[in-house]
């Protein structure tokens, strides 16, 4: 489908004018992947599952901030930046508070709790499951669980899309881009002047992650419907990016944690506890200045 196909289209139409939801891993994947049309999208409910600051500060993260705690406090003040140059307007939003390449350990949970929060939009957009972070996939996990809990509890859920994000391709990593899926018709965004300049002041906000932001083009934001994925089989590019840095979340461990999850959500087996009721009376927050938190656990 070509940009200006899909921008002409009635489903972009319907998605402008209404309630959307854009869930991220963590603050500005929201910049990244959409900051150019982000502003077009009236008060969108903007949910990060993260903070962006690992349960323990590097080396060189100690050396510039006193605490994890401060280092949050430097993410959230970014973010808030970054929105205003985005030109984001009266957006909402949810942070859910684990730290970086956590939230696969509460899957069930931060779909539970996502869940009726969901039921209260049109469309959701958020990461492909494509193993270029864990909290993407996470964010890819959750999404789809949640619809699937929403159709099953009330008969409909909110229509899901995805926008690029990175992954691994051979020896490479592919950034702004998506591995291809035939069933899924993408559509590139080619940003106008105004848009271009919106999200490169946006961006120049996130000061801590200037190194993956110049990585990224900035020329064209990309979109597709979500194919409906196997969380418990490698990710569609057959790698998983994240293995290459030596963290403690491997590609391995990532798929075990989400077939617990799914088989405690009761989408995978109805086994004894699984399946457990959910409230899905639609709830969203009340538009405030700053990210409100459902809920905060032990980093």
């Amino acid at each position: 489908m070509s940009d200006r196909s899909f921008i002409r289209s009635e489903s972009f139409a319907s998605l402008l004018q209404s309630h959307v939801a854009v869930v991220v891993g963590q603050p500005g994947d929201e910049i990244l992947g959409l900051g150019g049309y982000l502003a077009q999208v009236p008060a969108p409910l903007i949910i990060h599952l993260t903070d962006g600051v690992p349960r323990t500060l590097s080396e060189a993260e100690r050396a510039t901030y006193a605490s994890r705690e401060e280092y949050a406090r430097v993410r959230r003040r970014e973010i808030d930046r970054a929105l205003v140059a985005a030109a984001v307007a009266h957006e909402r939003r949810l942070a859910l508070c684990e730290a970086d390449q956590q939230s696969v350990l509460h899957l069930a949970q931060l779909t539970r709790e996502l869940t009726p929060v969901l039921a209260s939009v049109a469309w959701v957009i958020t990461h492909p499951y494509e193993g270029g972070h864990p909290d993407h996939d996470a964010a890819a996990f959750i999404v789809q669980a949640a619809c699937a809990l929403l159709e099953r509890a009330i008969g409909r859920a909110p229509e899901r899309l995805e926008f690029a994000s990175y992954h691994a391709r051979a020896a490479e990593i592919v950034r702004g881009e998506f591995w291809p899926d035939p069933a899924c018709a993408e559509s590139a965004l080619t940003l106008n002047c105004a848009q271009k300049a919106r999200k490169l002041a946006a961006l120049s906000k996130l000061l801590t992650r200037q190194s993956l932001v110049r990585s990224f083009p900035m020329d064209v934001e990309r979109l597709r419907p979500a194919p409906r994925y196997d969380f418990t089989a490698a990710p569609p590019p057959g790698v998983v990016l994240y293995d290459r840095f030596g963290w403690a979340m491997r590609g391995d461990l990532w798929r075990r944690e989400a077939a617990r999850a799914l088989a405690v959500l009761g989408l995978a087996s109805r086994e004894p506890g699984g399946d457990a009721p959910i409230s899905i009376e639609a709830r969203v927050p009340e538009p405030l200045m700053g990210p409100p938190v459902l809920a905060t656990r032990p980093v």
